[in-house]
């Protein structure tokens, strides 16, 4: 009979973690079984465990997870350090649109980081997080499920417990996480529609996303657009994400020859436009099922000073 508390998922993230294999899951696959095991975790964070060595079946290193369990099995998980954040908690002041034991979504404004990384150490999303809520330091990446760019504004969902960041995983993969943005489009758009096309590493130069084949890597990406208000030079339009691909949006409507106004990598100044300082991307809506209660729940927040000043500009300039 196996140990209930063996398989609670109550541990320390820095000590092997040994589980045994429920006779209920034989035939199964590995990551399956690990899925059951530890629900807590996404089955992508499990698939990945498994490829770098980090799981081990009845003593032998297994780095498949397609491998088949028979049940019984002993297994042994060297849970990644990452999988605790261990960046500073910072004072940073958040705009707070809703917060409760699970959940807390936020309104991000344009030049503040998500996470820390290179040139960025400091003064990010993720800092300002381990202040508000010091408990999120044992959820990986602090909670963070989807991110925004640096220079983008507006509605991000963060997770305050490990149960709710993989219940809204689970949600993004599914593609039940409902998400519109406001963005400013060169070029006059005269209809409704959308892009549907890969989204992978640019050829060449790295730092960049591109529209891919997926022969070639890319990864399947979905955008709506949707007119609002036509300019001489520009369009006003209302962008809703089926997938969530790094630069999504900025690619896809670069790709069709209407890059955000504003967008230093993907877009070239319009010297019939005014300036704008970032592109003008904003997260309008955000809607998603509470991982708690099941209620479905939605947050809208209007344009940031910048995007209503441009504009205005626009209308009356």
């Amino acid at each position: 009979m196996n140990d209930p508390y063996e398989n609670s998922g109550d541990y320390s993230p820095s000590e092997p973690l040994q589980l045994s294999v429920p006779d209920g899951c034989g035939g199964k696959r590995l990551d399956q079984a690990l899925a059951e095991l530890l629900p807590q975790h996404s089955r992508n964070r499990l698939q990945g465990w498994i490829r770098d060595g980090l799981v081990e079946v009845d003593g032998d290193v297994v780095s498949e997870p397609k491998r088949k369990v028979l049940g019984g099995e002993r297994l042994l998980l060297a849970v990644p350090d990452d999988a605790v954040t261990t960046e500073l908690p910072e004072d940073i002041p958040l705009d707070i649109i809703f917060e409760d034991e699970t959940l807390l979504v936020i309104n991000k404004p344009a030049g503040l980081v998500v996470h820390p990384g290179s040139g960025n150490w400091s003064g990010t999303l993720m800092n300002a997080l381990l202040h508000h809520v010091p408990g999120i330091a044992e959820v990986p990446r602090a909670g963070i499920v989807h991110r925004l760019d640096k220079d983008t504004s507006g509605l991000l969902v963060v997770a305050k417990t490990l149960e709710a960041q993989t219940d809204l995983v689970r949600q993004l993969q599914a593609r039940t996480v409902k998400r519109q943005y406001l963005a400013l489009a060169a070029g006059q758009i005269r209809r409704d529609s959308g892009v549907d096309s890969p989204i992978g590493r640019h050829p060449v130069n790295r730092i960049k996303m591109a529209v891919v084949p997926e022969s070639r890597g890319g990864k399947p990406a979905l955008t709506w657009y949707r007119r609002l208000e036509l300019f001489p030079y520009c369009t006003l339009v209302e962008c809703a994400l089926e997938t969530g691909r790094t630069h999504q949006i900025r690619v896809h409507m670069a790709s069709i020859g209407h890059p955000l106004v504003g967008d230093p990598v993907y877009g070239k100044h319009d010297p019939r436009l005014p300036v704008f300082k970032r592109q003008a991307l904003h997260a309008t809506r955000l809607g998603l099922v509470h991982p708690l209660s099941g209620r479905q729940m939605q947050w809208e927040v209007p344009m940031p000073e910048d995007m209503r000043e441009l504009l205005d500009t626009l209308r009356h300039g």
